[in-house]
């Protein structure tokens, strides 16, 4: 894309691969929203997951995302992470419409392995597709499947809810979606995986759904706020509560649980595993006291204490025991791998 044709003032710095900082977008997508509405009850914001607009009888809950730079599972995991995001009020996702974007040759197989996966994702989680768009696309290098999924709900909570004092905890471990797409990703590593590896991604894929434990945690009472772990991974995901809760927080590094498969991972590619996309870890702002009431709500699933929002600076305090200031959430690890000249790492 040119924009020579923007006034010389208008011009700035590229922006960085992924998501754009919290700055620029609130000096933009954020601030600039059309008309606006009294019936938008949760309007934009950093760090929010979805929009709830007012009904005559409750909430219609939604919200959109993309699922970029990646070929494996793409249909299946576009519907999970738009699901999680609504799921993370509290409330089952319902609905859905996609937009479906395929490079230049692409097949009939292909557009149909993406809609079976899409189809086996809502199918799963109990969501009815009701349409969307889907064509081919010069330019691109790789397909791009955006969902928007939504329901409706007569109570909600949203990630911005965070208070002083609460507990962070989240379930599963660290960076199971990134893990998954790097396993199963052709040209990761230079030798064949270990049968055991690639099934043990299979299983990670499946992992994402946090469907099941938000709605369980919600219904403890005792949970002021949830967010899904995506782009940027856990500290990406706390930082993204505390501005949308407006508070601090103190994240422990050694607390956060790293599934040993991700910690090989990370280790052959040189990657940090706090910071890699996460879809299927779900943090929650737990009122202090009350961990072990949410534990017992999402039994068989693991749920760990991971540190406590506060009032004052985001600071994550790394393995030496180090508190490292935090101000920006950030670039997703996955986003590395993409863009290297040469891309296979370290055999697994």
């Amino acid at each position: 894309m040119s924009w020579a044709g923007l006034p010389p003032k208008k011009r700035s710095a590229a922006l960085g691969i992924g998501k754009i900082p919290i700055r620029v977008l609130s000096s933009t997508f954020l601030r600039m929203t059309g008309a606006g509405s009294d019936l938008v009850k949760t309007p934009p914001k950093a760090g929010l997951d979805f929009a709830a607009i007012r009904l005559k009888r409750g909430f219609m809950i939604v919200s959109s995302d993309p699922i970029t730079g990646i070929s494996e599972d793409i249909g299946y995991l576009a519907v999970k992470v738009s699901a999680n995001d609504v799921a993370t009020s509290g409330n089952r996702p319902q609905f859905a419409e996609s937009v479906v974007l395929l490079p230049e040759g692409s097949t009939e197989a292909e557009a149909g392995m993406i809609a079976h996966q899409m189809h086996e994702a809502a199918r799963e989680s109990g969501i009815a597709i009701v349409g969307g768009h889907t064509e081919v696309t010069p330019g691109l290098h790789h397909p791009i499947v955006a969902v928007t999924v939504f329901s409706f709900a007569r109570r909600y909570v949203t990630s911005g809810g965070a208070r002083d004092g609460d507990v962070i905890m989240m379930t599963k471990t660290a960076g199971l979606e990134g893990t998954a797409e790097l396993l199963r990703e052709p040209g990761v590593f230079s030798r064949p995986l270990a049968p055991a590896t690639v099934a043990k991604a299979s299983r990670m894929v499946k992992d994402v759904d946090i469907s099941r434990e938000a709605v369980g945690a919600f219904r403890t009472g005792r949970v002021h706020a949830m967010h899904d772990c995506t782009e940027g991974g856990v500290l990406g995901a706390v930082v993204e509560m505390s501005v949308a809760s407006d508070v601090g927080f103190r994240l422990l590094e050694g607390a956060v649980p790293v599934d040993p498969v991700t910690s090989r991972v990370c280790r052959k590619l040189s990657l940090d595993p706090l910071k890699l996309i996460g879809s299927g870890s779900l943090l929650l702002a737990v009122t202090k006291g009350s961990e072990e009431t949410v534990r017992r709500a999402l039994r068989p699933t693991k749920v760990t204490k991971i540190g406590e929002f506060r009032k004052g600076p985001r600071t994550l305090v790394n393995m030496a025991g180090t508190e490292l200031a935090v101000r920006e959430p950030p670039e997703d690890e996955l986003w590395r791998i993409v863009r290297r000249p040469s891309r296979p790492g370290k055999g697994l």
